[in-house]
């Protein structure tokens, strides 16, 4: 049980990435979830610029380690969204670069949003 709820948090950790990067699309759609996206874009900044430990981190491995594994196995998890949210070789200027991102890509996409958002306002007037 214990793996399974490790390859969960994994699931649940490697979507926040996804929406961290990329929620702010989901904007075009439901206006509402800005609500939810800033915040979270802004918790994937912070992490990478301090350098904090994701809390999903130690949660999984913690996972892990009650269901006897010592490491990461060869599953499908482990070979294709390990590499991914945990890079072997992830240096503090790598960290920098990604917080960088997140923050760039974000600000676009915004104001993209906020471009189509005046857009329409002028139309419809």
């Amino acid at each position: 049980m214990y793996l399974l709820l490790a390859d969960l948090v994994l699931i649940v950790h490697m979507a926040f990435v996804v929406f961290v990067l990329c929620g702010g699309l989901l904007v075009l759609r439901w206006r509402w979830i800005a609500w939810l996206h800033l915040p979270a874009a802004l918790w994937g900044a912070v992490v990478e610029f301090t350098g904090w430990i994701c809390p999903l981190t130690p949660l999984e491995n913690w996972f892990r380690t009650q269901g006897g594994e010592a490491g990461h196995e060869h599953d499908f998890l482990a070979r294709y969204l390990l590499p991914i949210l945990y890079p072997g070789d992830l240096t503090r200027d790598l960290q920098l670069l990604l917080g960088t991102v997140v923050i760039v890509l974000n600000a676009a996409v915004y104001r993209w949003l906020w471009r189509i958002r005046a857009r329409g306002a002028s139309r419809s007037r």
